[in-house]
Parts: structure tokens; sequence; C-alpha cells
């Protein structure tokens, strides 16, 4: 199983360990987009921004299919449990080594985990206490439909 995942610098595993909460949310593109803009134009202005750890999904089906009980619980088993490799993680929730290790990747490109090192055994770390879906409605355009699971 080949793993693309590049290794955090030991600086962003530091940062990471510090923060207790990751906040994930559901923001169109464009906004995101925007909201990055902006977020550079005060940090080249010397104005601070909001620091949060936060994961963006563009669509509420591409966070129900990320976030599913399944990998919820994974995580949960991780932070709980901390294995010392995915073998351990997979015999932690009773299942397929395979199939964890595709979870889990999946979960370090998008910084939900991230590996730690030892030879050849990567250890799957869950760096945060408290997970806190935020899912946005927007009044004007009416569209919560796509929320619904």
């Amino acid at each position: 199983m080949n793993d693309s995942t590049p290794p955090l610098h030991p600086m962003e595993r530091e940062q990471l360990l510090a923060e207790s909460t990751l906040v994930v949310t559901v923001t169109p593109s464009s906004e995101f987009h925007d909201d990055v803009t902006d977020n550079i134009t005060a940090l080249e202005q010397g104005d601070t921004v909001d620091s949060t750890p936060t994961l963006s999904f563009t669509s509420y089906d591409d966070l129900m299919e990320t976030l599913t009980p399944r990998v919820l619980d994974l995580i949960e088993a991780i932070r709980q449990e901390q294995p010392d490799s995915i073998n351990e993680a997979a015999r932690v929730v009773d299942r397929d080594v395979k199939n964890v290790h595709e979870e889990l990747s999946r979960l370090a490109q998008l910084g939900i985990i991230f590996f730690e090192e030892d030879g050849q055994r990567k250890r799957p770390v869950v760096w945060f206490d408290e997970l806190v879906i935020n899912l946005p409605f927007d009044p004007e355009t009416g569209d919560t439909a796509t929320a619904a699971p």
C-alpha cells in the first residue's frame, strides 16, 4: 500500500497538537476563495485573522461522504485508544486493515489526522479533542434541501 501523504514538519505537528478543536464546515469554493484572499490581505496589512483550524467542504454531500458514522467511530477510537500502528487501529475498530488504511490515508490528506512514523510502522494521531461541524444554511437562497441526509 503506497501512501502519498507528505510528512508533516515537526513544527507543524507541534502547532496541531497545541490546538484542541477542528471546525468542519461547508463553504462554496467561491466563498472560500474570497475568505482566503481577505485573510491574506489582512495579514499583509499586519492585522490578525482567525487561526482556528478549519476544514471546508464544498458541498453537504462531500461532507457526509467523508465523515460517515464509521469514519467518526474510527477517529474517536484512535483518539481514545492511541493505537501504535494502522494494523492496531484496524484491530481496535474490528475492521479490515486495507479499508482502515485507505480511510486513514484520506483523513491524513485532509489534515484530520497525521502519522508519526517509527521505522515501517505508522502511528495514526488525532490531534484535536473536539470536532465541531458547522452547517450554515443560506436563508437568502432557501437552499437547505442539500443538507438533508
